[in-house]
């Protein structure tokens, strides 16, 4: 079984760098799926509420068998409950439906720049449950430079990690140093840009040439960069794939070939203007 590197996030907490993803899985699908990636090796899952499977991803990690402290499990706060008292009453379903009495990592999934309720007063929130104690850590999805600046003046909690849309063609350099340097840890969805990426005569070349699939050589990319990623997929072939990218390394010629490919290219909505 593979063992995946766990990093430090900022208040010590750690992270498996690589976990599975569960957007998009239907929640029908969601439980035998999770239970498939937590026997190839998976220690770190991703589910959000507006995914609508946290009750299945709980279910998987009780009909796993692992305990419940060797599961890393992030959830992320819904897009139409970012005032105060609805993002608390939020947290507390999302509590009841994964069967959990704490997250390893709730997130903010959207700034909403002028829509419904200031993302400050939100984050606010998100920092009195970290001091409760039924968040390990907390953090934000999809917030640009000018969002975490206002956040980083008008609060006391760093977030632990920013998750935003991270792959070859959208390689968000100035926003993963930013949050570099004041420590915040990049985590990346979308990696592979829905598949995008994987027929780029860079990335097939690589692929060929260190004997790998297109998709472990992106992954991998990442990983050897420093993002933290968790990549999706219903299929098990696939799940047991993208798990197998630590017996291998890229080059440094590799990797600057990768990242060279960037396009600015969003595969999802441009969190500036996108509200809900």
């Amino acid at each position: 079984m593979p063992s995946v590197p766990s990093v430090p996030l900022n208040n010590g907490v750690t992270i498996p760098q690589l976990g599975f993803g569960t957007f998009q899985i239907p929640p029908d699908e969601t439980c035998e799926t999770t239970v498939a990636a937590l026997e190839a090796g998976y220690r770190h899952i991703d589910t959000a509420q507006m995914y609508g499977n946290e009750k299945e991803v709980g279910q998987a990690v009780r009909e796993s068998g692992l305990d419940r402290a060797d599961v890393f499990v992030t959830s992320k706060l819904d897009n139409g409950a970012h005032a105060p008292d609805e993002a608390l009453r939020a947290f507390d379903r999302s509590l009841e439906e994964l069967g959990f009495d704490y997250l390893d990592l709730f997130l903010i999934h959207w700034p909403l720049p002028g829509g419904p309720g200031d993302y400050v007063e939100t984050w606010n929130t998100l920092e009195e449950i970290y001091r409760s104690g039924r968040a390990k850590a907390i953090g934000v999805s999809n917030f640009q430079e000018n969002h975490l600046r206002r956040l980083l003046v008008s609060s006391t909690v760093v977030p632990a990690v920013n998750q935003i849309e991270v792959h070859p063609y959208l390689t968000q350099e100035p926003l993963r140093a930013f949050g570099a340097e004041h420590d915040i840890a990049t985590e990346a969805w979308s990696p592979i840009a829905q598949g995008k990426v994987l027929s780029d005569p860079t990335i097939t070349r690589i692929a060929e040439r260190v004997g790998r699939t297109p998709a472990q050589v992106v992954l991998r990319w990442h990983l050897q960069r420093g993002d933290i990623v968790f990549p999706k997929s219903v299929t098990l072939k696939r799940i047991q794939d993208n798990i197998a990218v630590f017996d291998f390394e890229l080059s440094e010629g590799d990797i600057g070939e990768i990242a060279a490919l960037n396009r600015d290219e969003r595969t999802g909505p441009d969190p500036d203007t996108f509200n809900g």
